[in-house]
């Protein structure tokens, strides 16, 4: 069994897993603090993991994938913290969070639309005034003041992300379009996206702490949707349109 304790969202988690390969995964968020909370794998995680990944692939037609024990712990840690998480006002989104100037804009949209190449964009765009906090599962922290959006290990498979936290301004939903067009819409048009994007908890109790959060969420926050093409003129429709 290996140990080692990790900063996530300003909560330390002791991680107590079968291989080390989880270990090194969340490396750069190693804390030394006393933990919040453990989370432990077990061989019954990995059996559970290798399950719904096989009926996950087989759904969509694709391929059975031949996923390592150590890999599919990497999931099943993931797992146990998301599930944990509500308990303290966090959740993980699943989208690609970039900060300009010290404000964080989150793209989200079904997959394959195109977030992190949108975010590739910005960066191209605003060059290094843009850095990326996460570009697959950052974690979210709402409070009565507003929304902290946190990077995690957890940042796609190019790794791009990094250990900083920045309030979060806007919330913006891509679709593809010919012509780069942005606009502000109501948590009413937003809800379901949100809903389908965010971490959903196995305990209804969790699940219910988790709606509670979205639609804090969707208070504090303001909330675009984006029609975009690939060209750079998206990024600078985009950042216009939402930095105020």
């Amino acid at each position: 069994m290996y140990t080692g304790k990790y900063r996530f969202a300003e909560k330390v988690v002791e991680i107590n897993s079968i291989y080390e390969r989880v270990q090194n995964y969340c490396k750069d968020y190693a804390s030394d603090e006393t933990a919040d909370f453990s989370v432990t794998v077990t061989p019954e995680d990995i059996v559970f993991e290798k399950k719904k990944s096989d009926s996950e692939y087989a759904y969509e037609g694709l391929p059975l994938p031949d996923f390592t024990d150590d890999i599919l712990e990497e999931t099943a840690v993931y797992r146990k913290i998301a599930e944990i998480m509500p308990d303290h006002g966090i959740f993980v989104f699943h989208g690609s969070v970039i900060a300009v100037d010290g404000q964080g804009y989150l793209f989200t949209a079904k997959s394959g639309t195109g977030k992190s190449t949108h975010t590739r964009l910005w960066r191209e765009y605003l060059g290094d005034r843009a850095v990326m906090v996460n570009d697959d599962k950052p974690m979210l922290k709402v409070t009565d003041s507003g929304v902290t959006a946190y990077g995690t290990p957890y940042n796609g498979k190019h790794r791009l992300g990094n250990d900083i936290a920045v309030p979060l301004k806007a919330i913006c939903i891509l679709t593809r379009g010919e012509k780069n067009n942005i606009v502000r819409i109501e948590k009413s048009e937003a809800y379901t996206m949100l809903v389908q994007q965010v971490y959903r908890p196995q305990s209804p109790l969790k699940m219910a702490e988790t709606l509670e959060l979205i639609d804090k969420l969707a208070e504090k926050t303001e909330l675009y949707r984006l029609a975009c093409n690939m060209d750079i003129e998206a990024a600078e429709v985009a950042y216009n349109g939402m930095k105020g």
